[in-house]
Formats: C-alpha cells, sequence, structure tokens
C-alpha cells in the first residue's frame, strides 16, 4: 500500500469569505443529467478521512473494490496538515488536499467514488462528494450517518425502502434502509450519478453491514494511518 504525503495548494482559501466563493463558483459546474456506472460493474472507491487536531494532522485513505466481488483492489493512504479550521458547512475545505493526494496515489482508476459524507444534501448543496467530483470529473455520492440538517420520514422496515430527505419541499437525497429494521443511512448525489443509481449502489455496497464496505475499509485504514503518522516532524 502507497502512502504519500499531502501539500496543502498555495491558493488554498484562508477565510470563510473565500470559501464560500471557491463554493459558489465550483457548483455551478456539478453535473446532475449523467445516470452513473451501472451498479455492480467496474470498480469503486471508498475515501474517508481521520484528524488528531492536537498535533495539526489529517489522514485520507482511498480504498479500491471490485464493484461485482467487493473485493480490495488497491489502496492509498495520504497524511498532511489539516488545511482549513471547523466550520460547519465547509468540512470539504479541511479534507479535500488529503482526499485528492490519496486518491492520486492509487495504481489504477478509482471509478465511481463513495465519500462518507454529503453530495447536494448540504446547506449549500456542495458537499465534500459534490466538492470532489467537481475537481477531479468522477463520478461520486454521499453516503452519511446522519440527515445533517434536512428532515425525512422513517422508511418502511424492509432493507431497500427509502423516503425523501427534504429542504422544504426539494428532494436533496434520501434517507435509505440498508439493513431490515435498522438506522438508515443518507443518500446524496455528489456528481455524475442519479440519486436511484446512487441508493442502487449503495445497497450493492451493503450486503451485510449498514454502512457500505467502502465506508467500512476506508474508516479503518485512515485511522491505522493517522495512528501510525510522524508528520508533521
Amino acid at each position: 500500500m502507497t502512502t504519500v504525503t499531502a501539500q496543502t495548494p498555495a491558493d488554498w482559501p484562508a477565510t470563510e469569505e473565500r470559501a464560500r466563493a471557491v463554493q459558489d463558483a465550483l457548483r455551478a459546474r456539478v453535473v446532475l443529467g449523467e445516470p452513473g456506472p451501472p451498479p455492480g460493474t467496474g470498480r469503486v472507491t471508498g475515501v474517508d478521512v481521520a484528524y488528531d487536531d492536537e498535533r495539526d494532522v489529517v489522514a485520507a485513505a482511498a480504498v479500491v473494490l471490485d464493484a461485482a466481488t467487493l473485493a480490495v483492489v488497491a489502496e492509498a493512504t495520504a497524511v498532511g496538515r489539516i488545511s482549513f479550521p471547523y466550520v460547519p458547512g465547509l468540512l470539504a475545505f479541511r479534507e479535500i488536499p488529503t482526499v485528492l493526494a490519496a486518491l492520486q496515489a492509487l495504481p489504477c482508476p478509482p471509478g465511481l467514488v463513495v465519500c462518507d459524507g454529503y453530495g447536494l444534501a448540504h446547506p449549500r448543496r456542495f458537499g465534500l462528494a459534490s466538492h470532489l467530483g467537481v475537481l477531479t470529473g468522477l463520478p461520486t455520492i454521499g453516503v452519511a450517518k446522519n440527515p445533517f440538517t434536512f428532515v425525512h420520514d422513517d422508511p418502511k422496515t424492509p432493507r431497500g425502502s427509502t423516503s425523501p430527505l427534504l429542504d422544504g419541499a426539494e428532494e436533496v437525497g434520501r434517507a435509505l434502509r440498508t439493513r431490515d429494521a435498522v438506522k438508515p443511512v443518507f443518500v446524496s448525489v455528489g456528481h455524475r450519478v442519479s440519486l436511484d443509481n446512487a441508493c442502487a449502489h449503495t445497497l450493492a455496497l451493503t450486503p451485510a453491514y449498514r454502512l457500505p464496505e467502502t465506508t467500512r475499509r476506508a474508516d479503518a485504514l485512515c485511522r491505522a494511518a493517522l495512528r501510525d503518522a510522524t508528520y508533521p516532524a
């Protein structure tokens, strides 16, 4: 497995005002009219991050799975400095440089990228999945553990049941039951994938657990990378 050091770009936003301006500019480039790759085909990659605020360190992991078998194809991690202060709604600016470094360190194309977080289900309609998709051009989805600030009805009990995740009358994602009678996950479009397809991918990635295999594996890997990190000296 490859581990690389991530560098924050020199022009990376340093203020909330600048970060919101970047969000506004990039949000217009989100592609919503493509279905995305068929579930169960090609490769699917999970990304996740872990922080050590005391050391000012963030670790990111990218884990590539065969979409049909869910076997691991490749893994990479990156470690760097935290690139932005904690501001609700702007978390992508803390994570993107290190996540990009991990993706770039992979020895193969990632295919669909699954983020542990949000895409359009974001107060500014531009969460990590959308941000990452626009910067890379890759199809991306967000699968979150909670609904953020949005509302939803509880889906029916059987696996595969859904209910709209709503901001007023606008559907920004879906609550999706990945296990019978287990708390749902919250799926949203990132870039170049339809919401129906995003939910189908999430079900294909959850044959035995509530969370996608991409999330489970990337979470464990980035936590291990953070634990072992010696950066910064």
